[in-house]
């Protein structure tokens, strides 16, 4: 009967995976550095898992497992806004009224949702992005960033629609512009040792997007005033002497 595998070993075995993965790469990693970091034999690395690469295997699926999850929440949020509130309304961001800070609030909130996840997988991330050449999981990564490139496109095409973003700036442009702050967050949260303030970077980044995005207010014409017609002088008339 094979042995069962010690849930407290596993933990310190995927601790120690994880940081060997980031100074090493996937491919550079070896499974005996692995389980000398965390005093287990390589015969105990096999009873968690087939390999090193099985082993990262499970790592990402955690971590996209629970980005969907934050992605489907996300949508669902915004129906049940939509269905509870009604669409937003030009007027409404112009005014900043109730149904708009409502809005803000609970994309600023799922924001943090996003930042949180990363900063929890920070150095799985990190190994997607620059430690996975080589492998099966090289372009995984860039495959979530096209979807939610698309999704984020997909969001602002409907403000747009609703005349509530600026209609300027294609959609997808926007979409890589959020997105792509987050994946730069993630590669310098892949360098902290201390967890920075999330909630005022989900603010931040909101801040910035939102305000950034807002369609432009209207700019009433200037009208010149009229300049006074001149009169015309008349040359005084010359009087002869006889």
């Amino acid at each position: 009967m094979a042995r069962p595998a010690d849930p407290h070993a596993r933990a310190a075995l995927f601790a120690a995976a994880r940081a060997e993965f980031v100074k090493k790469g996937l491919r550079g990693a070896r499974i005996e550095d692995i389980t000398a970091a965390c005093g287990l034999s390589k015969g105990a690395f096999y009873l968690h898992a087939a390999s090193k690469e099985a082993l990262f295997g499970e790592l990402v699926g955690e971590f996209t497992s629970a980005m969907n999850v934050l992605v489907e929440r996300r949508i669902q949020e915004m129906e049940r806004f939509h269905a509870e509130h009604g669409a937003l309304e030009a007027r409404d961001v112009a005014e900043r009224s109730e149904r708009y800070e409502l809005m803000v609030e609970m994309n600023t909130e799922a924001d943090l949702g996003t930042l949180e996840l990363m900063w929890a997988y920070r150095d799985v991330v990190h190994v997607l992005m620059r430690g996975s050449q080589g492998t099966e999981f090289e372009s995984l990564m860039w495959g979530l960033v096209d979807r939610e490139v698309t999704r984020v496109a997909q969001e602002f095409q409907r403000l747009q629609a609703d005349r509530v973003s600026r209609a300027d700036v294609p959609p997808t442009v926007i979409g890589s512009l959020i997105v792509g702050t987050y994946v730069l967050l993630a590669q310098q949260m892949s360098q902290m040792e201390h967890k920075p303030d999330l909630a005022e970077w989900a603010r931040s980044i909101h801040r910035l997007i939102r305000e950034g995005s807002l369609p432009p207010r209207p700019v009433a014409r200037k009208t010149s005033p009229r300049k006074p017609q001149a009169r015309a002088l008349s040359r005084p008339r010359s009087t002869s002497r006889s």
